[in-house]
């Protein structure tokens, strides 16, 4: 075993040549990285926050924000780095204390080396019976390491084709029309599909704004929105009329019989979105939704996240992949397996003005993966 191994690694750094860690640098006034499991030969977990800047004021049902709150993570091993984040919107109930407190319980020194990712999460995940976004963090961190100590990128271990990576949806949140056509108009000609947030008294506005300068497909994410399921349904209706394709969380997650109601009388797919975190939560939405969006914040990383994909076609769901608001670290660890989806809702990197990662990117309006070990990020400065 210990030979195989020796060999696997010793591949891997004869297909690729790292550089020394380059770093995301948020500014002088951010703590240097904490660093725990330094053992000698094992892993050793390093974090800071980071907080990422959004573009523009970003609006949906239930509040807006300028700002989200994140933690980046690396692990380091024989001389490899492998990235992670940790991403915290307000809805998750996660912040920048509680990830670093998660984080400095993780103790990766009683496990010999990275590929026991299973083992590892195992570990991770019986820490808590939350803290999602930091256990994802852990997660990509960990799969970034083992790709590139295998030389391969996690889409070609998965065994898809990066070619069939779809396109992403660019997302527009809910704002005056002036606002919203002047960011429908930003990104004309570079996006074959829009996601437009809806769930207040101006859903209607919204999307006669936007089809007054674009006939691009849409999805739209009511985000718990909608509070009574006959106008719901009377809006789907209206919504396909006007080239809407596929509608996320109509309402709240705890009505599943009246989300079950209009799924079944729908004429577009229904998409779980908050109702939907981890693995165990598909059998629960099976016969009330159309399909589920997994993004890595909720359901602890990449490791689930694929399981949750399998776990879903097999029983006849449709599947998206979408984010939070990501660095390119993020987001590139999710399009590792957005060739097996229906839809994806990747452009959280898009919406922030301070990425510190070069990764995935959108060509065309399709998802182009990276064909770089790992996740397929390099760190640059923001």
């Amino acid at each position: 075993m210990q030979s195989r191994r020796d060999f696997i690694k010793t591949a891997g750094l004869a297909a690729i040549g790292l550089g020394a860690f380059m770093g995301c640098r948020p500014g002088d006034n951010v703590p240097r990285p904490f660093n725990i499991n330094t053992a000698k030969g094992g892993m050793t977990l390093k974090f800071y926050p980071y907080e990422l800047h959004l573009a523009h004021v970003f609006t949906v049902a239930s509040y807006s924000r300028t700002t989200t709150p994140d933690v980046q993570v690396q692990i380091d091993y024989e001389g490899f780095t492998g990235y992670g984040e940790a991403s915290m919107p307000p809805y998750l109930g996660q912040t920048v204390e509680s990830v670093t407190s998660f984080l400095q319980k993780v103790d990766l020194s009683q496990f010999r080396d990275p590929f026991q990712i299973e083992e590892i999460m195992a570990y991770v995940d019986s820490l808590s019976p939350g803290d999602t976004a930091a256990k994802a963090a852990v997660d990509i961190a960990l799969h970034d390491l083992v790709g590139k100590l295998l030389g391969v990128n996690w889409c070609r271990l998965w065994g898809y084709d990066a070619a069939k990576a779809p396109d992403t949806t660019f997302t527009i949140g809910i704002d005056t029309p002036d606002v919203v056509r002047e960011k429908t108009l930003e990104c004309a000609g570079k996006f074959n599909i829009l996601k437009v947030k809806v769930g207040l008294d101006n859903d209607k506005e919204m999307i006669e704004t936007i089809r007054s300068v674009t006939d691009l497909p849409i999805a739209v994410d009511a985000n718990q929105g909608w509070k009574d399921r006959q106008q719901a349904l009377d809006e789907i209706f209206w919504l396909q009329e006007h080239g809407i394709v596929m509608v996320e969380q109509p309402m709240h997650k705890t009505r599943i019989d009246d989300i079950a109601w209009i799924t079944e009388h729908s004429p577009l797919p229904i998409f779980a979105d908050e109702s939907i975190q981890r693995l165990r939560d598909i059998n629960y939405l099976k016969g009330a939704y159309s399909g589920i969006n997994i993004k890595l914040m909720k359901c602890t990383g990449m490791l689930e996240g694929h399981k949750m994909v399998d776990f879903a076609r097999g029983n006849g769901m449709k599947v998206m992949v979408g984010c939070m608001t990501e660095t390119s670290c993020a987001v590139s660890a999710a399009a590792q397996f957005s060739p097996a989806v229906d839809f994806a809702d990747l452009d959280g990197n898009l919406l922030i003005a301070n990425d510190c990662f070069d990764g995935v990117k959108v060509v065309g309006g399709k998802l182009t993966i990276p064909d770089r070990p790992g996740i397929g990020v390099i760190p640059v400065k923001s």
